[in-house]
């Protein structure tokens, strides 16, 4: 095989080990999304519980890159300490090392099985998560096929006496060797990559063990850059946990690298394997990295807090603005201000609405990315929120106070709902509509800017409950989440009608029935506001809060 020929193959299956790492990780977010940051955001309350988090997370996830932006999200604007924030990372750094691990043994043979079975999921499956599941298993079929093919393509640089001559010179110097596999691990984001190529050199023998392990720091190294160029041209205080990660496997890896021959020696005792030396020495690089650094991380925090100070910047929607920590000691004037956080929130949420409704009229594509970046926002200010009522003294509350404080959750979750099924299912259709050339008749357009309307009447009902207890408005909320049932099952029966007699497009047809099936869902979470203040006043019978 000429060398053209070699480096063709190669560049084929990198991008496929590339093109499965990204689909494992997409279809992970998409079917597990909301409790993988969920898991986080219980993590990021202590040391221990966030290393162990960002362990869990990236070995679901397949990328520490992926995490550290999962929780850049949650330390946005200082909401949460960055000593927890730093532990995930060393967790995440070890999470991927047991990917590695796993992927190091001989499990070609899965490969054809994860992709049929993961195609019969994708097209066959009856929810999205099953359909995203089923993403994830022709994701990992994807990446051990293109290892298997890494593998033999690299097997027949062994008869190319040029391409082995001049990567034999290469592999006499290790900081080019770290240079290398450091730029492949950034230009892939991701060390996994690197490191199952890195593998694949060693197995064919195109590089000996001492190279092998050599490579394995700047596979760490590229990857932890990354996350840092994430936060170029924002807030300094972006820089915190990437550069505190980069920061410390540079420390590791500049006292390592003079012992990589003990190492070697020692590590060949275990297991001579080349892959699976690899494999462990990544390993075992980390978590040595994490046990040095776990417990010095305050003082790693006050280090990077000074160097990176936080920029305040007013005009940052997704900042809190009235999160007073120094009034979490008196319980009534947080409680107040959390409401107050609540209302912008609201406000938010009300703007997606607004946008979805222009968006089944409308087709300009670059709205829907609009309207998810401003998800983001509410889901931001809905972690603030939620930490901040957390860390209020709850033994000091009274009984009302408790009360409230429980409301206004209610209200934030609920809110936080319906951004997502604003962003994850009405921008969806309104997605599809577009890209699909799909018009809606002019009744049912009508019908949806109706539905709307009364979507953002029933928001600003359901904030006058929650600022002032209003009886009144509670009553019209519930009444009118009746009103709004009928609603939508005339519009249900009318678009079955239109189907039967085949007056309608099938694809239009399904795409307004979702629509309908979405604002309706809308609407329950707007109306469970009245629900509580009801149920107090003896209002709201039982079966009327499971209906």
């Amino acid at each position: 095989m000429s060398a053209t020929s070699v480096l063709i193959h190669l560049l084929g299956e990198i991008a496929l080990l590339l093109w499965g790492i990204n689909m494992v990780n997409s279809g992970v977010q998409r079917a597990f999304g909301s409790d993988l940051r969920w898991i986080l955001g219980i993590g990021l309350r202590t040391r221990l519980r966030a290393f162990l988090a960002g362990v869990g997370v990236t070995t679901v996830l397949q990328s520490s890159t992926a995490t550290a932006l999962m929780v850049a999200s949650f330390t946005a604007g200082g909401a949460v300490d960055i000593v927890p924030a730093l532990a995930v990372m060393l967790g995440a750094n070890v999470g991927t090392t047991l990917i590695v691990q796993v992927l190091s043994f001989d499990i070609t043979l899965i490969f054809p099985l994860l992709i049929f079975f993961g195609f019969i999921g994708y097209k066959r499956g009856q929810s999205s998560r099953i359909k995203d599941l089923g993403r994830v298993a022709i994701g990992l079929g994807l990446m051990l096929l293109s290892l298997h093919l890494l593998t033999e393509t690299i097997r027949a640089i062994e008869s190319s006496a040029v391409l082995k001559e001049l990567l034999g010179g290469v592999a006499s110097d290790p900081l080019i060797l770290l240079l290398l596999s450091g730029v492949f691990a950034w230009m892939a984001h991701s060390s996994v990559a690197a490191m199952l190529f890195i593998m694949s050199l060693a197995t064919a023998g195109v590089i000996d063990t001492h190279a092998a392990l050599v490579m394995v720091f700047g596979a760490n190294l590229g990857s932890s850059v990354n996350p840092m160029l994430e936060g170029l041209g924002g807030d300094p205080a972006k820089f915190r946990v990437p550069f505190g990660n980069l920061a410390m496997r540079v420390i590791g890896c500049a006292a390592a690298l003079p012992l990589i021959d003990v190492f070697q020696s020692y590590m060949t005792m275990f297991d001579p394997n080349p892959a699976r030396l690899a494999a462990n020495f990544h390993t075992l690089f980390n978590v040595a990295i994490a046990a040095i650094f776990i417990l010095p991380l305050p003082w790693i925090a006050k280090l990077l807090t000074r160097a990176f100070p936080e920029k305040l910047r007013a005009s940052d929607p997704g900042m809190p603005q009235y999160l007073d920590k120094d009034a979490l000691d008196t319980p009534s004037v947080a409680l107040s201000n959390a409401a107050r956080e609540v209302l912008r929130m609201a406000d938010t949420v009300e703007i997606m609405l607004r946008s979805s409704q222009d968006l089944f009229r409308e087709d300009d594509i670059s709205r829907v990315a609009e309207v998810s970046r401003t998800d983001d926002v509410v889901d931001r200010l809905y972690s603030a929120i939620r930490r901040y009522l957390s860390s209020i003294n709850h033994e000091a509350l009274s009984e009302t106070e408790a009360k409230r404080l429980s409301d206004i959750l209610a209200f934030a979750i609920n809110l936080e709902h319906i951004g997502d099924i604003i962003d994850k299912n009405l921008m969806e259709l309104a997605a599809k509509r577009i890209k699909n050339h799909l018009r809606l008749p002019k009744d049912s357009l009508d019908d949806i800017t109706s539905m709307h309307a009364k979507l953002l009447e029933h928001l600003h009902l359901a904030a006058s409950v929650l600022m002032f207890q209003d009886i009144g408005s509670a009553r019209k909320l519930v009444s009118e989440k009746e009103r709004f049932r009928d609603l939508e099952r005339a519009m249900t029966q009318k678009q079955l009608e239109q189907i039967r007699s085949g007056r309608t497009v099938g694809d239009t047809s399904a795409l307004q029935l979702d629509i309908v099936r979405d604002l309706k869902r809308i609407e329950a979470h707007i109306a469970a506001t009245g629900h509580s203040l009801l149920e107090q006043s003896g209002e709201l019978r039982p079966s009327r809060l499971s209906s």
